[in-house]
């Protein structure tokens, strides 16, 4: 059964509509999508181009500004209504969303512009090639470094000079990326990620190292053709323009990054980059 993305989002801002005031976690808004918790954020974000933590707020002060328009009630008691503690922090909100104070807004014509309440990324679904497979389990050995994942190529350098000492080199299937957050929700010096090689099961990680296992089944495998610093983009594209036409779901698990050629002999616009991203099975 086709996965409709559209529907699914709408139930998450049509329940940040009903209870504007409510806290709206992460993972309480992935069980309304129906979305596996480690890849709603991302999905949410490419499909509506906001985070949801903008988009909390921009219906907060959407449902606010109605609510100056149509009713009498305090200032203090809107904000209240709408996630606010008090009136100074709903105050400042408004204004950085609307360029005037609540009172002021309230004052205005009834033909003052209020937010749109939604609007989906559109884009070409065939902008990189994705195929869908049944992929096997991979162990794989690395080191985790802590920090923004543009910083990991420096995690390569110590995971290429540990393989080496350890003469485990003649052992790599494949060099791979693993992402543990969504850098869109964890602050960047928190972010979690593996710079890693494949290995047979069993291999003894040298020290430093750490082993992970990447499960196997399916798999969508989308193939980016160029430098390294287009990812990001192939990344939005992904969870956004092709995932919402695809009808599959993802499930919960890391995406990975598996590096089809070496850097340190490739042109960066022919570097070839598969990027996993794993699928419930087939309804």
């Amino acid at each position: 059964m086709a996965t409709n993305y559209h529907d699914r989002i709408q139930r998450v801002h049509a329940a940040i509509h009903a209870n504007p005031a409510a806290d709206h976690a992460l993972d309480e808004l992935a069980d309304i999508a129906a979305l596996s918790r480690f890849h709603f954020h991302r999905v949410y974000t490419a499909m509506t181009g906001e985070t949801v933590a903008e988009a909390v707020r921009r219906i907060r002060l959407g449902r606010a500004a109605q609510a100056l328009r149509r009713g009498s009630a305090p200032v203090a008691q809107i904000g209240r209504d709408h996630g606010y503690a008090n009136a100074g922090s709903f105050s400042r909100a408004f204004r950085a969303a609307f360029g005037v104070t609540p009172s002021r807004f309230r004052a205005q014509p009834e033909d003052h512009a209020v937010p749109a309440y939604l609007a989906f990324t559109q884009g070409d679904p065939t902008m990189y090639p994705v195929q869908i497979t049944t992929e096997p389990a991979r162990h794989v050995i690395g080191v985790r470094p802590i920090g923004p994942y543009p910083q990991m190529g420096r995690s390569f350098q110590t995971l290429s000079g540990g393989l080496f000492k350890s003469d485990l080199w003649p052992q790599v299937q494949a060099m791979l990326a693993v992402y543990l957050d969504d850098p869109a929700v964890v602050d960047a010096q928190k972010l979690r990620g593996l710079a890693a090689v494949a290995v047979a099961p069993g291999t003894v990680p040298p020290p430093g190292f750490e082993s992970h296992d990447l499960d196997g089944g399916r798999h969508a495998v989308m193939r980016v053709t160029g430098p390294y610093c287009g990812l990001s983009a192939a990344y939005d594209w992904l969870y956004g323009a092709w995932l919402a036409q695809s009808g599959v779901t993802p499930r919960d698990g890391p995406c990975y990054e598996l590096y089809v050629n070496n850097p340190g002999e490739t042109p960066p616009q022919d570097l070839v980059t598969d990027v996993y991203l794993p699928l419930h099975d087939e309804d």
